[in-house]
């Protein structure tokens, strides 16, 4: 890496101090034991030298070095008898080179993580006895190892590109050379981008990959292979063995690394930066650098993100952002007050990462206009500034200084026993050995150092961001500034309605010290200040005030910004009420809102509650929202997104009571119908263009279930079943890579699930299942139309003829959607046996019943007499219709509809109307309750604002009125269901 060789023989006397004697007396006798397979060693110990006083020492102070040279004695040999630099070196050519073939034959996965976890272990102990010797300073160290990380990493992703190839899921352009012109992109992130690895460091990357780089066999496939490729790469890399470990990896810095997977494609990366980066991670992406793959491709990449890191105006906006996530940190890891024992020189205060934030938070600000200041390293950062007079040159001076001091410290703490770790010991024992290590005579002057320096960032660090906006309480005593809790404010929310005033307090303040994006600016925090008496009291009057206000919390902290909704609220009452509503009486929406905010936007809609959410509403704004979307992973992000809000829109109708729980049922079902045409579309036109168009081809979707009989619930699957036809004479599609006609539709259908099923940074819009197609889970994900209509004639059951009573093609080719209402009619029309049809229903009620019992009265769906018994009942009488001859055609018919159609016919009055007022009951609480509450309902746990919603959907007084109606409904329906369809088994 230079041109100079120092050799560890250069050390100067006493540069460290044993720890202690007894210590030293164990370094001689491990060294001898050394000396007697090592010659080099064996003649260091005959004499006198500072270079035996230093490693002597150097093994006293840490016990992973004494412990390594025990294991290899030759690492020691080649530090005390050879230069340093070309052993490094020759250790980082190892590792680069470990994927290479030998003799034709490329080594196995074990052979490569042997040699890069043999050669780590040489290289962190040359370095660590150079740095401990003063003959390598920090700067050197981190240069060290962040080479031999670039190097572990590129070695790595050239084993896994070459096994790739030789398996045949990848095409290399040259083998020789896997990853160029590969289009996947690894970059060093952190102190790994910037050259600027601690000696224990994990290491950051994130993994990008371009699916047309021509690598691929289907770029369809990317996703996947890529991320079993990276899953490898964590594995050859982090796995602990025998050899030890080469470095800790972390990928969590990815776009939404909750929601994507391991590897990203570049048009998705691109699309997120655009729209939904946020400032943490353009600051993280000062120090990106490509550090393996697709070098080229990453530095192309890189430039693309140039306007979203650095942005041509002064961007003063991010500074609260960032300051933020450090105040967050401060808070969470309890690193609040500067001391040195157990202090974490890295997190703390005064510590490395004020000094990180201090440069960045600059950068961020100015770098769009001064390209010189987009420095990668720390230091070169602070020159930067200094040199474009953004910063005074004595404060980069002392930034400088101090950081590479406090990085010396941080070695020293992770040279001990080579962990990851940033806190200063807590005894005085072990604090001396720190001070030793860093050429300190004693503790004592170590601390008076230590704490100069951090008093120093702190200062510097101070005067740049911690300006706290006086805030002023409202009505009454109510303030949140300051670390203590005022007296006066915990009375005031105690006579509020606060159970716990001291806990909601702490929360309270978190909102006003700008730990949230929603509250990070002035602005902002004193809007929310104006409106905290108002916010306060309504929260107060829900019966459940803390757990409300920990709801809303939850809201606060995931909004991007707040000054709008702070806003509104002031001088909409209506909306706050509407707020509190959901924070009170409905965790699955408060969760909802927590995770998505975005669906927030909608409620500022003045006519929410005045328009219906019929089809041409929903469909109406389908087409608009997704208009724009230019690829096709952002549509499906985009219809994501719609379903989130639109489905939140429903239920805070339902909630409010706007529209009743069959409206909303109707509502859910319509947007679930555009949103699987509009994912049908896009995928149809993905693999046409891969695939090209089958002759005669011809796909339609059929609903199943609640999505057949418009009985969608919020949190509702839908059952679909795939039906297709095509020129029977076709062997395969037209396209450029032509398929067959079973893999052409199967392939459709697998890409329609995943549209709609596969979790994406925006989540998912339903799960699918598609278990009530013919043959079930072992026939063929996609039915041909001819096939599905022997089927059913010839083959199906009769809880798949049951199951047909609800079916509707709820969207694709409008002369297939024809032949297979036809099918539908034909099948339903056929005469049967009233007593064998009976006789079945009745049996696979009484089989349910065995194998899923109710959990208690409010499982409204499985209880005897509850929504499976009306279900059945319905699609029993539909069944038996044509034998009784009843001609009556149900489909697109509600249960609700059919029940009423056919009852009228075949069932006596007073039973029919049992069922209809049981089933409007058991659908208006179940839509409710799924919409509020995730898995069960228990009256006892419940919050407060729910049960009186369930009562009010009841139209009863309390739950125990409640509970008593679905007794008595439910025993009716039971009643109905043994007169009308156990009768019929026994004719």
């Amino acid at each position: 890496m230079s041109g100079k060789l120092n050799r560890l023989d250069a050390v100067k006397a006493e540069v460290i101090c044993p720890l202690n004697q007894a210590e030293l007396k164990a370094a001689m006798a491990a060294l001898k034991d050394m000396g007697k397979s090592e010659p080099a060693v064996a003649d260091l110990l005959t004499k006198e030298s500072p270079l035996k006083d230093f490693v002597a020492a150097a093994f006293t102070l840490s016990p992973y070095l004494r412990d390594t040279a025990a294991v290899s004695p030759t690492l020691l040999a080649t530090a005390i008898g050879e230069p340093l630099e070309p052993a490094l070196e020759q250790l980082i050519d190892s590792a680069r080179n470990s994927w290479r073939p030998k003799d034709g034959k490329a080594p196995s996965e074990n052979e490569v993580m042997t040699t890069l976890r043999n050669a780590r272990r040489g290289l962190s102990f040359l370095v660590a006895l150079a740095d401990l010797a003063r003959i390598f300073s920090a700067r050197d160290t981190t240069r060290w190892l962040s080479a031999f990380a670039d190097a572990s990493v590129a070695a790595t992703i050239d084993h896994l590109l070459l096994a790739g190839h030789e398996s045949g899921k990848l095409k290399l352009a040259d083998p020789a050379e896997p990853s160029r012109g590969s289009g996947l992109i690894v970059l060093g992130m952190g102190k790994l981008g910037g050259r600027e690895l601690n000696y224990s460091s994990d290491i950051d990357i994130v993994v990008f990959y371009d699916p047309e780089a021509g690598i691929l066999n289907d770029p369809f496939d990317a996703s996947e292979i890529y991320g079993r490729m990276m899953r490898r790469l964590i594995r050859i890399l982090q796995e602990r063995t025998a050899d030890g470990y080469v470095f800790r990896t972390d990928l969590r810095l990815r776009p939404d690394p909750g929601s994507t997977p391991l590897a990203v494609s570049l048009d998705a990366a691109l699309i997120y930066y655009e729209g939904r980066g946020q400032n943490w991670e353009r600051a993280a992406f000062i120090k990106a650098r490509p550090v393996a793959g697709d070098i080229a491709a990453g530095d192309n990449f890189l430039r693309l993100l140039i306007p979203f890191v650095f942005r041509k105006y002064l961007d003063y906006a991010a500074i609260a952002d960032i300051h933020s996530i450090k105040r967050q940190i401060h808070v969470h890891k309890g690193h609040g007050a500067i001391a040195v024992k157990g202090h974490d020189v890295k997190l703390g205060r005064g510590g490395i990462r004020e000094i990180e934030f201090f440069a960045q938070t600059q950068q961020l600000i100015a770098g769009g206009r001064m390209p010189p200041l987009r420095a990668r390293e720390t230091e070169a950062a602070l020159a930067a500034l200094a040199e474009a007079n953004w910063i005074a040159p004595e404060i980069a001076g002392e930034l400088t200084e101090a950081y590479w001091f406090l990085r010396d410290v941080e070695h020293r703490i992770q040279m001990v026993h080579d962990e990851q770790t940033h806190n200063l010991p807590e005894t005085d024992a072990e604090l001396k050995r720190i001070a030793f290590m860093l050429g300190f005579a004693d503790a004592a002057s170590f601390s008076a150092r230590l704490e100069e320096v951090l008093r120093t960032v702190e200062r510097r660090y101070a005067r740049l961001f911690e300006q706290e906006a006086k805030l002023s309480g409202g009505d009454g005593n109510l303030v949140f500034t300051g670390q203590q809790d005022d007296p006066g404010t915990l009375e005031t929310l105690a006579s509020l309605g606060f159970e716990r005033p001291a806990d909601m307090s702490r929360v309270i303040r978190t909102w006003h010290y700008g730990r949230y994006r929603a509250t990070q600016s002035v602005e902002a925090r004193e809007r929310l200040t104006e409106l905290m008496p108002a916010l306060l009291k309504a929260f107060g009057e829900s019966k459940r005030a803390d757990e409300a206000l920990l709801r809303f919390d939850h809201f606060l902290k995931g909004l991007p910004a707040g000054i709008q909704l702070f806003s509104l609220i002031g001088n909409n009452p209506p909306l706050l009420a509407l707020i509190v509503t959901i924070m009170s009486s409905a965790p699955r929406l408060a969760d909802i809102v927590a995770s998505k905010p975005h669906v927030f936007d909608g409620m500022l809609d003045p006519g929410l509650m005045a328009e219906l959410p019929t089809r041409g509403y929903l469909s109406q704004r389908l087409t608009t929202f997704i208009g724009g979307a230019r690829a096709y992973e952002e549509l499906l992000d985009r219809l994501r997104i719609f379903a989130a809000e639109q489905r939140f829109l429903i239920g805070i109708r339902l909630l409010t009571g706007a529209i009743s729980g069959v409206e909303a049922a109707r509502a859910f079902t319509h947007l679930a119908d555009l949103l699987i045409e509009a994912a049908l579309k896009a995928v149809t036109a993905e693999i046409t263009a891969a695939h090209g168009a089958y002759p005669g081809g011809r796909v339609a979707v059929m609903g199943m279930g609640k999505l057949g009989s418009f009985e969608l619930t919020a949190g509702s699957d839908v059952d679909l079943i795939l039906l297709y036809d095509y020129d029977g004479e076709a062997m395969e599609s037209e396209g450029p890579k032509p398929i067959d006609s079973t893999r052409y539709f199967t392939r459709i259908t697998q890409r329609l699930i995943a549209a709609l099923s596969a979790p994406m940074a925006e989540g998912v819009i339903f799960e699918v299942d598609l278990r009530l197609r013919p043959s079930g889970n072992k026939g063929p994900v996609a039915t041909r139309i001819n096939a599905f209509g022997k089927y059913q004639r010839e083959e199906a059951w009769t809880w798949e003829h049951m199951a047909l009573t609800r079916a509707r093609l709820v969207c694709g080719d409008e002369s297939l959607v024809n032949e297979a209402r036809d099918v539908i009619g034909e099948v339903l029309s056929a005469g049967r046996g009233v007593r064998k049809i009976a006789k079945d229903v009745a049996e696979m009620r009484a089989l349910i019943e065995k194998e899923k019992p109710p959990r208690d009265i409010w499982d409204f769906k499985l209880i005897p007499g509850g929504l499976i018994d009306i279900e059945f009942i319905a699609q029993y009488l539909r069944l038996i219709a044509p034998a009784s001859g009843v001609a009556i055609d149900t489909y697109g018919f509600s249960t609700a509809e059919a029940l009423k159609t056919l009852g009228s016919k075949l069932m006596p009055p007073g039973d029919l109307d049992a069922c209809l007022e049981a089933l409007r009951l058991f659908t208006e609480l179940s839509q409710v309750i799924r919409l509020c509450v995730d898995g069960p309902f228990d009256p006892k746990d419940a919050p407060a604002g729910l049960l009186e919603r369930v009562c009010r959907a009841g139209d009863c007084p309390d739950i125990g009125t409640l509970e008593g109606e679905v007794k008595r409904l439910s025993k009716a329906v039971r009643e109905v269901f043994g007169r009308t369809v156990i009768p019929g088994a026994v004719r």
